[in-house]
């Protein structure tokens, strides 16, 4: 009869250590979110809109009697987020109130699940951090050779700071808010693309935290033409 050997530290696979870490972190995130209501968003279903513009964005939207919520895509964005400073994934959001009651959003509470990517849960970027990086970056780049690199941190430093969205209290006097959450998509585990990338972005807003799960195209071979 032979004995099962228990394997040695040195045999334990890494991509179980690896799942076992991201099944954490999807953990923590959930159990975050669980004092709160999810909506989530779901075709065809009341109150979840979606359309494909000519502007060259995917928009998703949760809508109730108190509050709206829209997140656009670039149907790009896959291959943009590796060319910026630091590999960002940026996503375009627009809150707006609809009701008496006050609605708050804090976009640092947001976080984007690269779902393809051992799930690996990515919390949205502190955008003036990242720029005052890389400004700082720039300022130590030797004045030839390094150009390029130079003026992409410049304007990403410049982009966070102006487009970001804000923490905002939304009501009947100042009933919208818009600007740009950016998630980073550098991770060891994060690895390289797939013809088509799932995500599951997550949005605490008030008392809600909205869900929505989204791919990269739509569908697969999808093309989005671009109004010129």
């Amino acid at each position: 009869m032979k004995i099962a050997r228990l394997p040695k530290q040195a045999d334990v696979c890494p991509l179980v250590v690896c799942l076992f870490i991201c099944l954490l972190g999807s953990l923590f995130a959930q159990a975050n979110a669980s004092h709160k209501n999810v909506l989530r968003w779901v075709e065809g279903q009341p109150g979840c809109t979606f359309s494909a513009d000519d502007d060259g964005k995917y928009r998703y939207g949760i809508w109730t009697d108190d509050f709206g919520l829209v997140i656009a895509v670039d149907a790009d964005e896959v291959r943009k987020a590796k060319l910026r400073a630091e590999p960002l994934f940026a996503v375009f959001v627009t809150v707006r109130s609809r009701g008496r009651e006050e609605v708050s959003i804090n976009p640092t509470e947001s976080t984007l699940e690269f779902v393809n990517h051992y799930q690996t849960i990515q919390k949205a970027i502190d955008s003036d951090a990242f720029a005052d990086k890389f400004q700082r970056e720039a300022a130590t780049l030797p004045a030839k050779g390094q150009e390029d690199r130079s003026k992409n941190l410049t304007e990403t430093a410049q982009f966070l700071k102006s487009r970001s969205l804000r923490t905002a209290k939304l009501d009947g006097l100042s009933p919208e808010a818009t600007g740009w959450i950016f998630f980073s998509a550098k991770s060891k585990w994060i690895g390289d693309w797939k013809a088509q990338e799932q995500f599951v972005l997550r949005v605490p807003l008030g008392r809600f935290v909205l869900e929505f799960p989204f791919a990269l195209p739509p569908t697969r071979g999808d093309l989005l033409l671009r109004r010129r």
